[in-house]
This record gives C-alpha cells, sequence and structure tokens, in this order.
C-alpha cells in the first residue's frame, strides 16, 4: 500500500477472518509470554480466524507443538521468531556498545524459510549470545531466502530510531531491509497505538505515524499486530506478576518493568477492524495475505538414521547379519572371539540350536523390514568402543534386553530366552515406530562416549536434548507469594499445603483448591491467600527455564540444524530447543545415555580388586549361581547394593531367602507401590506355606517362574500367545491398550482375547472374561520383566563384589559417597557390621579415594574426603611420597610437598582430621603450623633459587635448614579433636562421642534404629547427640524445633512443640547429649502411615557429664515396645476409575484369606498414692527412682486421700519387682498398687 484512504473498503466488508495475529508470544517466551500454546489456539477458533502466528522470544522451542495442535485444530500454523538485533555484529560484546538490541518479528514463509530460521535461531544463540540470542544484518542476508520480516515492536531498529525523533535512521534501516528481502519485508504498525484502543500509548501512535509515512515514501506494504503476551485482558495483572518473577522485582516496586500501560492480549478481530478497518483496511487484509504466503508442511515421523561406517564390501544388512551370527556363536556355544570373527554366517547357522536360529532370524527380518539395521550397528559400536576403554555399561535397560540380536552384539548382558524376555515388548512387528535402547554408563565417562559419537559422526550432527522446567503448584505459589511481598514464613506455609504430585504427576492448582480440604479452606477464609493462589493457577505451567536433559542425546544423518534449532544451554553445553518427545516425533535418533553411580562404583571396586588382589573381574561371565552372592541376599546384607537395599527391601529378602537369579528380577519388580501387596503371598507361596494355583492350566508355563502371581508384563504378554494365539505384535498391542488404559483399543483387543481364550486355550467363556477383568487392574501394577532383569542383574553385580571383595567394594562406595554424610556413616556403620575397620586419612597411607589395606580387612580414607583438601593437594602429596617415599616426619613433608598446592588451609585441615597422627600431636602441629609454613615456603623459594643445592654440594643434611617444633602449652581434648573429625570427614572416625554413654542409654533408652513405624504410637524413651535444630514460628507466634539427634548407629528427629521448647531455652543445642521421653509418631497430617517415624517429645533432660559420672549401671537393657498403639487413623481407600472402591485380586488365584492381628496383651499400670503432696524431697527421690527403672508401664499418682485427685505420669516405668520394693520403701507398701 502507499497509504490508507476511507474509501477503498469498509469495515462491514471485513470478516474476522480477514485478519491474522501475526506476532504472538506464548509461554516459550520465558517469564515473558503466558498464553499456553493449546489456548491459543482455541481462542483463535472461537474469534471464527483461520491462522495465527507464533514469534516467541529468541526461541523455537514451542514451534513443533504449536504446528501440530493448530494443524488438529484446523488452523493454520504460521511459523516464527522474534529475533534480537545485535547494535553492531553478533560477534561484538562490548558492554558500553552492544548491551542494547534489537526486536525483530521473522517468519517462515515455505519449508526453505523454515530450515532458514532454525539456522537463523541456532546461529544466534551460538554464536550470537550476549544476555540474549542475536543476529545481525550480515547472517539476515546470509539466510534470507524463504523469510518474510516485519520491522517488530516499538523496540524495534526503526521503533526506536521513530521514538528519538530520527526519521533518517529509520528511512535507512527500512532500505537497508527492503533491499535484502523484496516485498516480504513490511512495517509492522501496533494496535496499541491507535486512539481506539482501551490502553491507547502515544510512543506507539508516534512510531505509528513514522511508519505510515515511511510505507508511502518508500512503497513498503505495512501489517498490523497486537504483540500479544496474553490470552485476554483478566490475564493481564497475571502477566504483570509473570514479569516481576523474571525479573526479580516486587510488583510494588514503581521502576520496575511493566508492560500495563498497553493491552498486549490476542485482541478480537471485530475490535481490530472496527479500529483500523474504516482508514487503513489494507493493514488488515495484508496480516491475511502474508498468512497466505506462509506455506510450511514439517514432516512428522520419518526415520532419521545416522549412514554407519561400514567395511568395504559391506551393506548394512549383511554386516549386522555378521556381527549377530558372530556374536551368538560366542554367546551360546562359548566360541572364542577370535575363532567366531573367522567364520561367515553361512559358517554359523547350523551350529547354532534351533531356538536361537528362529529367534534371530524372526528378530532379524523385522529390523529389515522396519529399517533399523544401521540403528544397531550404531549402537553395539560405541557400546564395544566404551568397552574396549574400560567403561563399565549396564546390562541393558527397559525392553532391548528381549532381542536375542541385542545380547549377541553385546547390548545387553541377559539371554531372553533363559529368562523369558519379549522381543514384541521391545519392536512391535505390526507397527513401525523407533527403537529406543536405553544404555546406563558408569557416570564419570558418559561424556567420553557422546564424545566418541560426536567425532565420528560428526560434532554438528550431535547434541544434548532439551528439557523445560516448569513452574509448577508449590512453587508457583512461593514465586507470587515473594511478588506480593507475602511474609516468607507465611508463604512456606501456604506452598506446603499445595498436595504433592501424586505418583510423579502435578496435580493442578485448580483442581487441588476445590479437592484438597486444607487448601480450599485458606482459599475460602483467607484473602491473602486466595490472592496468591489465584494469580499461581493462571501462572502454574508456564516454563521458568531451559535444562539439559540428564540423559538425552540426539545423533542426525546430516547437519543437525537442517532438522531441529539449537541453543546453548547451561554450563556452555549444546542442546536442541525442541524437548525430547518432539525430537522423536521428527524421527531423529533419540539415545538415552544415563550416567549411573553404581557402575562407577563397581568400576572402581574392579580396579581396587585388580591393584591389590590381581584378579580380574568379568562381569559379563560372573556365574548367576554363586552361593556367597545369595547367602549374602539372605541375611539383608544389602547395604550398597543397587535397588535392595531399603530397609523394607532388606525384610523381605530375608524372609524370602533367594536361591535364583528369577527371585531377584522379582524382587525388583514386586517392591513399588500396587505390587508391594503381593510380595508376602509370593513368599509364602515359594517356601510351600502357600499352594500355588491357576485360574487355568494354560497359563502355568508364563506363571510358574513367580509361584503363579502374574507379576510382569511380559507374562500375560505370553498367556495371550500361547492361551489366546495371539501373535507376537498382537500380544503387545493387548500390553499397550490395557497398560496405558487406551479405551478404544481395549474394546477392539477384548473380543480377540476372550474368543482365542475359548478356541486356543480351551477355556470358558467367563473363565477368559474373568481373566479379563483382573488383567485390568493387574495392568497397574506389572512391570516390564526387561527392565527388572537388568536391574536385577547391577544388584547381583554389586552383591557379587561385596560378598567376595568387600574391602575393595566398601571403599568404591564410600569414595562414590564421599560428599554425602548421611551416606557415608550409614557405611561406615556397615563397615563395623561386616568386621571391616575404617582408618583415618593419613598422609603416608591415603590415596585421593578411600583405599584398601590388603588382607587386613580394613578401610582407609581417602584424603580428598576431608573438607577444605582438594583433589589437586592430595595428588601433590601422593606424587611426593611416590617420587621419594614416605615422609619421615612433618618436616620432611615440610620439604617435599610444595606450598602453593597444598595451602594453609588443606594443611589444618589434614592435621586435624588425624592425617599427621603417625608424624606428631595433633595439638602440637597446630601450635606450630605457622613456624612450619613459613619453613616450607622459605625452603622451596631457596630451592626454585638453587640456594638448597648449595648446602647439599656443601655437606648433605647436615648443613639443610631445619624447624625445631615447640610443645604446645595447651592440649586440646579428645571431645574437641572428635568434632574436628565430624566438621571435617562428617563423621567420628577414631571414636564417638557417645562411647562412655553406652550402658547408660542402653538401660535407659531404646535405640533409635527401633522407632519404626512399626511401633506408631508407643511411649518411648531415646537418647542420642543433637546433630540439627531447626526452629520455626508457629500461628500462634510461639516457637517449636525439629531436632536431629543421633545415636552410634542411626538417626531421628524430633518434635518439641512450644511450651516444652520455652523450658530448655538455651539448653538446647548442637552436640548436646539429650534423652527423652516421647511418643513415636509415623503418620502425615491426614492420620495416613508413612514409612518414616519421628518422636514427638513430652520431656527432654540434657545428660550431663556429671550425671553420666554419678550413673550406676544395673545391666537390665530397655526393650523396644511391639506393634502400634491403638490410633485412630483416616484411611482412604484407593477408587478406581468410576469413584467405587477398587477390588484387587490376584489373576492366577483366589484372594488370600485375610489375616487378622492378634490384639496387644494389655500393660499393667502402677497406681502410687503420695499423702502429702508437699513433700518436695519425697516427690523428688520418687522421680529418680522412676528415671532408674525406665519402661513400658504407665505410672498414675494419687495425691492425698482423694481418690479424684490423680495424675498420670509423662513417663514410663519397668513394673517389676524392683521398682514395686523402691516405691513400698518410699511410700509403704499400702500405696503402690499395679493392676
Amino acid at each position: 500500500m502507499t497509504g490508507g484512504t476511507s474509501g477503498q473498503s469498509s469495515p462491514a466488508a471485513l470478516k474476522p477472518s480477514d485478519f491474522v495475529h501475526l506476532h504472538n508470544h506464548t509461554f516459550h517466551s520465558v517469564l515473558d509470554g503466558l498464553t499456553k500454546i493449546n489456548d491459543l489456539v482455541d481462542k483463535v477458533k472461537e474469534f471464527g480466524m483461520e491462522a495465527a502466528a507464533v514469534t516467541d522470544h529468541g526461541t523455537m522451542s514451542g514451534i513443533l507443538d504449536y504446528y501440530k495442535t493448530a494443524k488438529k485444530a484446523g488452523i493454520k500454523p504460521i511459523l516464527g521468531i522474534e529475533t534480537y538485533v545485535a547494535a553492531r555484529s553478533r560477534f561484538d560484546r562490548d558492554p558500553a556498545k552492544d548491551k542494547q538490541r534489537f526486536h525483530l518479528t521473522v517468519l517462515a514463509m515455505n519449508n526453505t524459510g523454515f530450515h532458514n530460521l532454525m539456522k537463523l535461531s541456532t546461529q544466534a544463540n551460538l554464536e550470537g549470545m550476549y544476555y540474549k540470542p542475536r543476529i545481525d544484518h550480515d547472517l539476515l542476508e546470509e539466510l534470507n531466502e524463504g523469510l518474510i520480516v516485519m520491522s517488530g515492536c516499538a523496540s524495534g531498529e526503526i521503533g526506536v530510531a521513530l521514538k528519538e525523533d530520527d526519521y533518517d535512521r529509520a528511512r535507512d534501516i527500512a532500505k537497508l531491509y527492503k533491499s535484502i528481502l523484496g516485498d516480504r519485508y513490511y512495517l509492522e504498525l501496533q494496535d496499541h497505538g491507535h486512539p481506539k484502543s482501551n490502553t491507547h500509548w502515544d510512543v506507539q501512535a508516534k512510531i505509528n505515524e513514522g511508519l505510515i509515512k515511511l510505507s508511502k515514501e518508500l512503497d513498503i506494504e505495512m501489517v498490523l499486530t497486537c504483540d500479544g503476551h496474553y490470552l485476554t485482558h483478566d490475564h493481564q495483572d497475571a502477566h504483570e506478576i509473570l514479569l516481576c518473577v523474571g525479573t526479580g522485582s516486587y510488583l510494588s516496586d514503581e521502576k520496575r518493568m511493566s508492560l500495563k500501560d498497553f493491552e498486549l492480549h490476542l485482541t478480537d478481530p471485530r475490535d481490530i477492524i472496527d479500529h483500523w478497518g474504516e482508514e487503513y483496511p489494507e493493514v488488515i487484509r495484508n496480516t491475511k495475505k502474508v498468512a497466505d504466503r506462509c506455506n510450511v508442511e514439517i514432516e512428522l515421523g520419518r526415520i532419521l538414521i545416522p549412514k554407519y561406517p561400514l567395511p568395504e564390501g559391506e551393506n548394512e544388512h549383511s554386516y549386522l547379519l555378521r556381527l549377530t551370527y558372530q556374536g551368538l556363536l560366542q554367546r551360546y556355544n562359548g566360541a572364542a572371539k577370535e575363532e567366531a570373527e573367522k567364520l561367515d554366517p553361512d559358517d554359523i547357522i547350523p551350529q547354532l540350536s534351533d531356538e536361537v536360529r528362529q529367534r534371530a532370524e524372526m528378530e532379524l527380518g523385522v529390523m529389515g523390514n522396519m529399517g533399523y539395521e544401521g540403528y544397531f550397528l550404531i549402537v553395539q559400536d560405541f557400546i564395544n568402543w566404551g568397552k574396549s576403554q574400560g567403561i563399565v555399561f549396564g546390562p541393558g535397560r527397559g525392553s532391548a534386553a528381549g532381542s536375542i540380536i541385542a545380547y549377541a552384539l553385546n547390548i545387553t548382558d541377559l539371554d531372553p530366552l533363559k529368562y523369558g524376555l519379549l522381543f514384541e515388548r521391545f519392536l512391535n512387528p505390526d507397527r513401525i515406530s523407533m527403537p529406543d535402547i536405553d544404555v546406563d554408563i558408569q557416570d564419570t565417562r558418559r561424556d567420553e562416549v557422546i564424545e566418541y559419537c560426536a567425532k565420528k559422526y560428526g560434532e554438528d550432527h550431535v547434541s544434548n536434548i532439551a528439557t523445560f522446567g516448569k513452574m509448577f503448584g508449590r512453587m508457583a505459589v512461593r514465586d507470587v507469594a515473594r511478588v506480593l511481598e507475602v511474609p516468607y514464613a507465611e508463604s512456606d506455609r501456604l506452598a506446603k499445603l499445595v498436595p504433592p504430585p501424586n505418583q510423579g504427576r502435578h496435580i493442578p492448582l485448580s483442581v487441588s483448591v476445590k479437592e484438597d480440604a486444607d487448601l480450599r479452606k485458606e482459599y475460602e477464609n483467607n484473602p491473602t491467600a486466595k490472592e496468591v493462589l489465584d494469580y499461581a493457577i493462571q501462572l502454574e505451567g508456564t516454563i521458568r527455564s531451559h535444562g539439559v536433559h540428564a540423559c538425552g542425546v540426539v545423533i542426525a544423518p546430516d547437519t543437525l540444524v537442517n532438522y531441529i534449532p539449537l541453543e546453548m544451554a547451561q554450563k556452555g553445553v549444546v542442546a536442541t530447543q525442541f524437548p525430547m518427545g518432539e525430537v522423536e516425533e521428527l524421527g531423529l535418533l533419540k539415545m538415552d545415555f544415563l550416567g549411573l553411580s553404581n557402575l562407577t562404583i563397581i568400576n572402581n571396586a574392579m580396579r581396587i580388586i585388580k591393584k591389590v588382589y590381581k584378579e580380574e573381574i568379568d562381569l559379563a561371565h560372573l556365574p548367576l549361581d554363586d552361593k556367597p552372592t545369595y547367602e549374602l541376599f539372605q541375611r539383608g546384607d544389602t547395604t550398597g547394593v543397587f535397588q535392595l537395599e531399603s530397609a523394607g527391601m532388606k525384610r523381605y529378602l530375608r524372609a524370602l531367602k533367594p536361591t535364583h537369579f528369577e527371585d531377584i528380577i522379582a524382587m525388583v519388580a514386586l517392591y513399588r507401590p500396587g505390587p508391594m501387596q503381593f510380595i508376602d503371598s509370593f513368599i509364602r507361596r515359594k517356601h510351600g506355606e502357600e499352594p500355588i494355583t491357576y485360574l487355568h492350566e494354560g497359563m502355568r508355563n508364563s506363571l510358574e517362574n513367580t509361584y503363579g502371581i502374574l507379576v510382569y508384563q511380559e507374562q500375560f504378554m505370553q498367556i495371550s500367545k500361547e492361551w489366546c494365539g495371539f501373535t507376537g505384535g498382537q500380544a503387545d498391542t493387548l500390553r499397550k491398550a490395557v497398560g496405558k488404559k487406551k479405551i478404544d483399543l481395549m474394546k477392539k483387543v477384548k473380543p480377540e482375547f476372550v474368543e482365542g481364550a475359548v478356541k486356543v486355550g480351551g477355556a470358558t467363556r467367563e473363565m477368559a472374561e474373568t481373566f479379563w477383568t483382573q488383567l485390568e487392574e493387574f495392568a497397574n501394577y506389572c512391570f516390564n520383566k526387561s527392565h527388572a532383569a537388568c536391574y536385577g542383574l547391577i544388584a547381583y553385580w554389586t552383591a557379587y563384589l561385596k560378598a567376595h571383595y568387600p574391602d575393595a567394594f566398601m571403599a568404591a562406595l564410600m569414595t562414590s559417597d564421599h560428599d554425602d554424610i548421611d551416606r557415608l556413616a550409614i557405611e561406615i556403620t556397615e563397615c563395623k557390621h561386616m568386621g571391616l575397620e575404617v582408618l583415618a586419612p593419613d598422609v603416608n597411607q591415603s590415596y585421593v579415594e578411600f583405599g584398601v589395606v590388603p588382607a587386613a580387612k580394613q578401610v582407609r580414607f581417602g584424603m580428598a574426603a576431608v573438607k577444605g583438601v582438594g583433589v589437586g593437594a592430595v595428588e601433590e602429596i601422593i606424587r611426593a611420597r611416590e617420587a621419594d617415599g614416605p615422609f619421615k616426619s612433618v618436616e620432611d613433608f615440610a620439604k617435599r610437598v610444595s606450598t602453593s598446592k597444598v595451602n594453609r588451609k588443606a594443611w589444618e585441615s589434614l592435621v586435624k582430621a588425624g592425617a599427621f597422627d603417625a608424624l606428631g600431636d595433633r595439638s602440637d602441629l597446630l601450635f606450630n603450623l605457622d613456624t612450619i609454613l613459613a619453613f616450607a615456603s622459605k625452603l622451596q623459594k631457596e630451592a626454585l633459587s638453587g640456594q638448597v643445592d648449595m648446602f647439599a654440594a656443601l655437606g648433605g643434611d647436615k648443613l639443610m635448614p631445619s624447624v625445631e617444633l615447640k610443645a604446645s602449652p595447651v592440649k586440646y581434648t579428645s571431645k574437641e579433636q572428635l568434632m574436628w573429625e565430624r566438621e571435617l570427614l562428617g563423621l567420628y572416625i577414631s571414636a564417638h562421642p557417645l562411647d562412655n554413654y553406652d550402658a547408660f542409654f542402653e538401660e535407659q533408652t531404646i535405640p533409635l534404629h527401633a522407632c519404626t513405624p512399626q511401633i506408631d504410637g508407643q511411649k518411648v524413651s531415646v537418647g542420642g547427640l543433637v546433630s540439627t535444630i531447626r526452629t520455626i514460628v508457629t500461628k500462634a507466634g510461639t516457637k517449636m524445633a525439629f531436632v536431629g539427634i543421633e545415636d552410634k548407629t542411626s538417626e531421628m528427629e524430633l518434635i518439641v512443640f512450644p511450651r516444652l521448647y520455652e523450658q530448655l531455652g538455651d539448653s538446647l543445642q548442637q552436640d548436646a547429649v539429650l534423652k527423652v521421653s516421647g511418643t513415636v509418631n509415623a503418620r502425615d497430617r491426614d492420620g495416613n502411615m508413612t514409612d518414616e517415624a519421628k518422636v514427638i517429645a513430652d520431656e527432654v533432660n540434657i545428660v550431663t557429664d556429671k550425671e553420666l559420672n554419678e550413673y550406676q549401671s544395673h545391666g537390665r537393657k530397655m526393650t523396644a515396645p511391639k506393634g502400634r498403639a491403638a490410633v485412630k487413623s483416616k484411611r482412604y481407600p484407593r477408587k478406581n476409575a468410576n469413584g467405587a472402591p477398587a477390588v484387587t485380586a490376584a489373576a492366577s488365584a483366589k484372594a488370600a484369606p485375610a489375616i487378622i492381628a492378634k490384639p496387644l496383651e494389655k500393660l499393667e499400670t502402677v497406681y502410687v498414692k503420695v499423702k502429702n503432696p508437699s513433700d518436695r524431697d519425697l516427690l523428688v527421690s520418687l522421680k529418680k527412682l522412676c528415671s532408674q527403672n525406665p519402661g513400658h508401664n504407665d505410672i498414675i499418682m494419687i495425691l492425698g486421700e482423694d481418690k479424684s485427685n490423680a495424675i498420670r505420669l509423662p513417663f514410663r516405668v519397668d513394673a517389676q519387682r524392683n521398682l514395686c520394693a523402691g516405691l513400698a520403701e518410699l511410700l509403704g507398701e499400702e500405696c503402690v498398687k499395679v493392676k
């Protein structure tokens, strides 16, 4: 257009579909856009519009999601970006000149344009990042083909020039863009500059006037946009909150970034027509014209696997065939690798069993038909390369273990035939979908594998995959509360009222405020809470940040940017802009490289074993029937054993007494919410205490390994094949239909299942219907056996190492957990349980990591585990030690170890941690530390200048400088030295502060580990050392405390309510020794049982050194109560989809009879009468006598002759002869009764 005239068109002739929103931000404009993509599409459709664009700030991360959503809704998707343009070049980063950047709206006109848009966005992120990802004019000129460009908002180059009244500069910029783009360049008017706009902005009006003038002068057409950042006017305030979250501002800040002066929502096209249709109808029609010019088609579901570099004369099929059969000969016939590699497949096939040959032929046929042969070659290549480099890989993960080809190629290490693992669970022959092989790698060497792939297939072919950190429930509440300046305590309380995710799925706040009673009450009665929650509901689900997927890596057949835009993620890592699911939808090869610390532990243990015991461990050939390993499982000694170290799992292992590997696989699968209810029956059936029955004999083959209990998905797939005559593909379709509750698919599959069971399995229709009903329930619980088997094998590996090389395994385990104090404490306790001594660090014996003292059943602390001592310092100590032998004295150490690498902090930490104990007294060394360091520094400087060489030449060591250590005038106590160990090592090594309290605590308290949920509601006495104190202020404004205490083996939390906390005052401090009487509580706020027990304190006594010294031991240990107290609790039965309580039944047997617990034996109560309640000395003596006889019996004190004046004392006693005799002597026999 050359300038609008009112006569060209009338508003009445324009319809909503004549206008297209070409400038819209979604929540992918991080902390700037609020609109969800589904909502945007729905609103566009509601307005009667036919197309819309998405142009997020500096990213294309929402493009694919928008493309799919819009296409599905019948809306034409216009794909774009609001990019940032550098003030100079995208490579310039001068703070004085390059902080300013301009906005520019860019749309993809066709597929070429879409590819250029991806390149533009990628290079802005990888080359132009300076606060924001920036392009420059050169890059736009290079990649302009297929792009439509609009001049942008008020922050665009032309907008800024017109704002600053520099029309000439604006005209030059417009000319430049027109010279590059021709008729693909448009000037962008914005609606909030129109006088009729509800929030008319004079600055935009001024820009619009300038743009109209430029349009006439330069013959550049104009379009109209609304710069939508949120959906409707009702979201404007929530958008302001979002901006405050992004800029770290309060809503009340007057100088904060704000966009409230004008509306930036998805404006109704009727309003647009009303504003502009009379005078400038072309700016409306031009939006439709631009939309009509834009036609991008993104092809989804392709197979984009890189080409594997093949040996000469081979194709993918022939080479995979060769490697597979050579591998099968090694795996099943025990052939040597060198022998197998000499043979062709035709020579090998006759040597294989029918079962192996048929399975291999079937799998190879499916892979060939699906085009996945190259995929398997790529995976086996990097895994076998890694193994050749000494990198430990897991035996497989997920359904890939069901492939015999994966087993032959060393991708997995479990025989799928032996363990009944199904190929169809991995690749369904009836539907083409990308295979998914997840790879576990020792976490310290994961990057090496990724680097190998990058070098092999091209650096620009490989990338990490992005994830989006979203603002869910509690985080949204905290963010909004901070912006609204709600006090932290109130904000924290409100956030904690938000229900946590249910089985990993977030519950929307909009649901929680209706369904959660506590949150609903707060919402309805607290105006502040209502305001916070209303805003949080609108913000929930918005993207807060971009991250990097923990294990996802994509490998493309060509330069990656031809398929997907890239960005610079955390710590300089390149990642895709699209998340994992969308990478897969494009058909790109996505690999899960999961770094697993347990594999690093295994690797470190094997390295120690090789070094100390000169033995090589071959994980792939460990016997799976090793007796010492199963004895370890049967004892439940599984601390540090992968997947099997929880208290509950140990208890079940002791009851199960596993005897073969199938038992371990089953426990991995069963020990989860849901199937856990079948563990007791599984155990009873294994030991013959419950009959093993089957719904139908045709199920025996599938269920006999799990004693007739349906545990795995593969089992009901196998049942469908054998009992119903299903093909492998049909069986997997059944798994997907039932497991994912796909109703339409279930309706289709059920008749086939029932009919097949009747015809093939010989079952009655009623029996088949019964099994189907039970199957629907069991699908919630059934686990992938391939995955359970793989993780069961890692568990077996770790258990094998622990059983045969306990010192090496524990050293490797503690090295892995050296920075986790809680884990280290558990592991050191486990060492003691195993008969291993854990030694303090020693400058002459320790290494960087924990080490083993050969044949001594000792593990030595690694020096790098000492706080304040870095790896570099330890390496310098080891270098000096290996160069000239052990250090003979502190002076010798000072001479040989560089002070620049081992600084004062490291010296002090090593001295305090006991690493110099063999060379000197800690107190003396600390007293002389400055002198030692000055001597070392002087000597090393002289060495550099050659003076020390002169001393040596003249008279050897006798003339060498030396240092004289003086005795410390004050010696540190053993208690102080233990506190150093706690501070620097995280725990006590040489001794424990409670060593002198053994008798006292054994007789006066029960161990902390005995306070379990099984004794919920019982009164107990416990004791220990205060490790942490956390205080909070209650609603009433009083203080209460959560106190962490520990004894020599365990730890737990005490809850000290305000009245008791006030009485204790300052006496409650860290490292104080306490004796506490209270009630075990293992319930949440709804009264439901949890797996963690705490003690609600009734009485807290500080145990002083004086009291300990005066204590006379009587030799009777206090025993823990048994069974829960009768506590009334809320019950929330699990419900099915219809809202009715769910009923579970074993798929293969009748429900086991209910087990009714015997009622607890009622404990007797001690009654004492105190005739003269004012006799203070008598009352003190009574309390002292009771405290010497703690137990489980209540004691009631009757004051005076009036029986109605009775008090239940706040502690319990042991109602045996000693106490009764003492009470009778104190009060008189007639005043003591036990009943």
